[in-house]
């Protein structure tokens, strides 16, 4: 019997500890807490203004948490802690989205997205990758954390609402100098410099410097890659709906439920 009580204890004592690492919900509730002191007043209810009026017109919960210290957690586990017990996103559709962020001090800085079971169809753990290493990382580089933030926040916004998909915000990151492009200007150049030493290859029954076959494949990539963007970005459809902003109205989280989806970084 003695055993058995020392067994429970244990299990109690061990429950608590565990639960006094994890940061209490705010009371009042809110979805931007700043534990770790990092942003302005301003800063604050900005980023708190925008996250409850999108609340109120969508259900989406997005909570942004900053913590001083991880307490011996790896930030993956401690977000997906946090956004368990708070319950951020609603019981039903657990569509939160929880942005937890340990600044830099004499320890590296990290931040990690994790995202609910409702959302990870359309937040993947690869976009949430591409977010922090996009719209975050960069801007915590040069010291401006709201700015981070901010970027951060409209592209989750913007992606679960309809705006564009995870696909199409993929396109948008990873544009620039295509490398087909690349190879197609060198092979122009070789072709003719060869051209003027031997002639050019005789291709599909004329004298071309640039076989068919290459130059369609070529061609095809540079308008998929580009051309095409343009136009798939742009065709996203959704809305904010009706509604006015409840800004100091939020009534708190709803029980919402993490799995494992997300993914972060550091600097």
């Amino acid at each position: 019997m003695k055993k058995l009580i020392l067994i429970i204890t244990a299990i109690i004592l061990s429950v608590n500890l565990f639960a006094s690492d994890i940061p209490a919900r705010p009371n009042p509730p809110t979805l931007v807490t700043d534990m770790a002191n990092i942003l302005s007043n301003d800063e604050r209810n900005q980023l708190e203004r925008k996250l409850v009026d999108y609340f109120a017109n969508t259900s989406t919960q997005i909570a942004v948490v900053t913590i001083p210290d991880l307490n011996g957690y790896d930030i993956s586990d401690m977000a997906f802690k946090i956004g368990q017990e708070w319950g951020i996103g609603n019981a039903k559709f657990d569509n939160g989205i929880l942005v937890l962020i340990k600044p830099k001090t004499e320890t590296k800085g990290e931040v990690f997205i994790a995202v609910g079971y409702g959302l990870e169809g359309a937040v993947p753990d690869a976009t949430a990758k591409q977010i922090v290493e996009n719209e975050m990382i960069p801007r915590f580089k040069q010291g401006d954390i709201f700015g981070g933030i901010d970027n951060a926040t409209n592209v989750l916004i913007d992606i679960t609402k309809g705006e564009y998909n995870y696909k199409q915000y993929a396109k948008k990151v990873g544009g620039g100098f295509s490398p087909f492009i690349i190879l197609f200007i060198l092979f122009i150049v070789f072709s003719i410099f060869f051209k003027g030493k031997r002639g050019a290859p005789y291709v599909a029954g004329s004298r071309s410097s640039l076989p068919f076959w290459i130059g369609m494949g070529l061609l095809g990539s540079s308008h998929r890659n580009h051309s095409g963007f343009f136009n798939d970005f742009n065709s996203g459809s959704g809305s904010f709906g009706g509604g006015g902003s409840s800004f100091g109205g939020f009534g708190g989280f709803g029980g919402g439920g993490f799995g494992g989806g997300g993914a972060g970084g550091s600097w």
